[in-house]
C-alpha cells in the first residue's frame, strides 16, 4: 500500500510538472509573438509570468538558446525601462555567459544609459560571438546551411564592426545596427526551422517507396 500511495504521490508530481513546464513554454511564446510585431509591453507582461514561474527557463531551437531574463531585459529595453532592462540582462548573462543576445542588449542599454565605452565594448563582442556562431554553424553542417544561408545578417555585422574603428564613428548608427541584427536573429529563429523542415519534408518525399500506399489502396 505504501509503495503504490509513493508511486500515484510521484505521478502527480510529474503530471503537475509537465503542466507548469508547458505553462511556462506557451508564456514564453505569447511574449516572443508579441515582441516580434513590435508590442514589448504586452510581451514583457508574458515574460515576466514565465520568469516568475521558471527563473531558469532557457528557450532553445535549432542549437540556439535564450533565457528568459533577456526577453524580459529585451522587452524592458524597448520600452525604455534602461535601469531595469540592465537588471535583467546581467541576471541573464550571470545564468550563461554565452547568451549573446543578453550581451548585445545590454550593450545597447549601457550605449542608451550614457555608459558609452562599456556599451560598445559589449555590443562589439556580442556580435563578434553571433559571426563567429553562425560561420561554426555553417562549417559544421555544410549540407544544411539552415542559419544566414546568405550571410546578410553576418554582412551587416562586419560593415557594423568596420564603422566602429573610422573616425566618423557615430554611436547612433552602431546603435541601429545592433537593433537590427538583435531582431533580425530572433526572426531567424522561425527562418532557419521553416527551411529545416521543408526540407526534411521534402527528402522524406523523395525516399523511396514513401508514397507507396497510395497506389496501393492503403
Amino acid at each position: 500500500m505504501r509503495v503504490r500511495r509513493r508511486l500515484l504521490a510521484f505521478s502527480l508530481i510529474c503530471v503537475f510538472a509537465g503542466c507548469a513546464g508547458f505553462q511556462v513554454a506557451g508564456q514564453h511564446q505569447a511574449g516572443r509573438q508579441a515582441l516580434l510585431i513590435n508590442q514589448p509591453e504586452t510581451a514583457l507582461a508574458y515574460f515576466l509570468e514565465a520568469a516568475k514561474s521558471d527563473p531558469d527557463y532557457v528557450y532553445r531551437s535549432m542549437y540556439f538558446r535564450e533565457g528568459i531574463w533577456t526577453y524580459v531585459g529585451r522587452s524592458q529595453y524597448a520600452l525604455g525601462r534602461y535601469n531595469e532592462a540592465r537588471q535583467s540582462l546581467e541576471r541573464g548573462l550571470a545564468k550563461d555567459r554565452d547568451d549573446n543576445l543578453a550581451r548585445l542588449y545590454l550593450g545597447l542599454t549601457l550605449a542608451r544609459s550614457g555608459d558609452t565605452a562599456s556599451g560598445i565594448k559589449q555590443i562589439e563582442s556580442a556580435m563578434k560571438a553571433i559571426h563567429d556562431w553562425l560561420d561554426y554553424l555553417e562549417r559544421s553542417r555544410p549540407f544544411g546551411v539552415y542559419w544566414d544561408p546568405t550571410r546578410e545578417i553576418r554582412r551587416a555585422i562586419e560593415k557594423a564592426l568596420d564603422k566602429t574603428t573610422a573616425k566618423d564613428f557615430a554611436l547612433p548608427e552602431l546603435i541601429a545596427d545592433a537593433e537590427w541584427v538583435g531582431q533580425t536573429m530572433e526572426s531567424e529563429i522561425d527562418r532557419a526551422r521553416r527551411d529545416e523542415r521543408r526540407q526534411y519534408e521534402q527528402d522524406f518525399d523523395r525516399r523511396p517507396g514513401s508514397s507507396l500506399g497510395v497506389g496501393i489502396g492503403f
